[in-house]
């Protein structure tokens, strides 16, 4: 039963982008309220990132145009810039963009010095990425909302906020799905005193505890 609610929860995630209407849009945005209170981040936080994501895709598309494939991903208003460019000029010209938007208290600069991956490549990563996040809930170690996938030609990158055994957990999964051709671990190590600090207040009508969804 954990384990159905917390893919869900997943798949409708990662459906959001897709849905169209108004019936599937009411859902969508139940769902992402949802993750919103049972991610370890607060609201605030969880806002930072978003824009800090879409001022850095604005920032940098202005700035190279479509001289480069870039990808941005904001987890605790820490960067990780993904994707290809031509030349490693772009590729410092990038993370000094990034690093001058307010809010943005570091950068991960994994861009690689390639030509941009193809429809397929992106499409397979989105598909290992999904893998990941399925094989998080199959596994039961921790809970899957707290640790975020993202993939770039196979490299899967890992971000959140974790304890050691979660970390040690996810990366362990990451390694072992299929067509993961390495991983790297971005998240941020936080003890279990910490963990009942940033426990979120659950109101009547909520889960009664963030770790029954997933938790194993």
């Amino acid at each position: 039963m954990k384990k159905a609610l917390a893919t869900s929860l997943l798949v409708g995630a990662t459906l959001v982008p897709m849905l169209q209407g108004c019936v599937p849009l009411v859902a969508a945005g139940a769902t992402q309220a949802t993750l919103s209170t049972i991610d370890r981040r607060s609201l605030g936080t969880q806002t930072d990132d978003e824009t800090i994501e879409w001022k850095a895709a604005s920032a940098v598309g202005e700035k190279i145009g479509e001289h480069a494939h870039t990808n941005f991903t904001s987890y605790n208003r820490k960067v990780l810039a993904s994707g290809e460019v031509p030349s490693e000029e772009i590729k410092a010209e990038v993370e000094r963009v990034v690093a001058g938007i307010p809010q943005v208290q570091g950068v991960y600069n994994e861009l690689a010095i390639a030509a941009a991956t193809s429809f397929s490549v992106r499409s397979n990563d989105s598909y290992i990425t999904t893998k990941v996040k399925a094989r998080f809930v199959d596994a039961g170690k921790f809970n899957a909302v707290y640790v975020k996938v993202v993939t770039e030609n196979g490299v899967v990158y890992l971000l959140g906020l974790v304890t050691q055994r979660e970390a040690d957990a996810a990366i362990q999964v990451a390694r072992t799905t299929s067509d993961v051709k390495k991983v790297v671990n971005l998240m941020e190590i936080i003890s279990a005193a910490r963990v009942k600090e940033l426990q979120p207040h659950v109101e009547p009508g909520q889960p009664a505890n963030p770790d029954d969804i997933g938790g194993g």
